[in-house]
């Protein structure tokens, strides 16, 4: 049997998957995330899906590239491109993914200064074998900005 050419009956969803450059298993997952409808199923027949789907995912794919996640990315869908406050939103929700995108740089920035620092200790200390600097600092609850230190009994 020749593959479907997506005409005007659809693609077949491994069809959808492959232009879209996922996985049948994803397709399945944002089908049962509402963020693609599954076509209904024809007496005695196979589902198939329209050709603009492949845009709509290639959009989530982009979408979640750029540290949306699955949540956010639905909320987009939903805006109406006709809608002049959608522009808005999605500028505020582009913020808002900026400025964690910023706060988890600056942990990993704090982490690995920490991480050089406790290695450096490290070397420093090699000949004291019951002296850990990595041990020590884990055990005092060192960590990024805003984790909370545990409190100790």
């Amino acid at each position: 049997m020749a593959a479907h050419d997506g005409g005007p009956r659809g693609l077949l969803i491994g069809e959808l998957a492959r232009s879209a450059g996922i996985s049948v298993e994803a397709v399945r997952f944002y089908e049962r995330r509402g963020l693609i409808e599954q076509p209904p199923r024809p007496y005695g027949g196979v589902r198939r899906y329209p050709e603009a789907l492949v845009r709509r995912i290639e959009f989530i794919r982009h979408a979640k590239s750029l540290g949306f996640t699955l949540a956010e990315v639905g909320e987009m869908l939903a805006f109406s491109g006709d809608d002049p406050a959608t522009c808005g939103e999605v500028q505020r929700m582009a913020q808002g993914k900026l400025a964690l995108l910023r706060e988890k740089r600056e942990a990993l920035r704090f982490m690995e200064s920490v991480l050089e620092t406790l290695l450096e200790d490290c070397r420093r200390h090699a000949d004291d074998a019951g002296h850990c600097p990595i041990l020590e600092a884990v055990e005092e609850g060192i960590g990024p900005p805003g984790l909370p230190r545990a409190h100790r009994p």
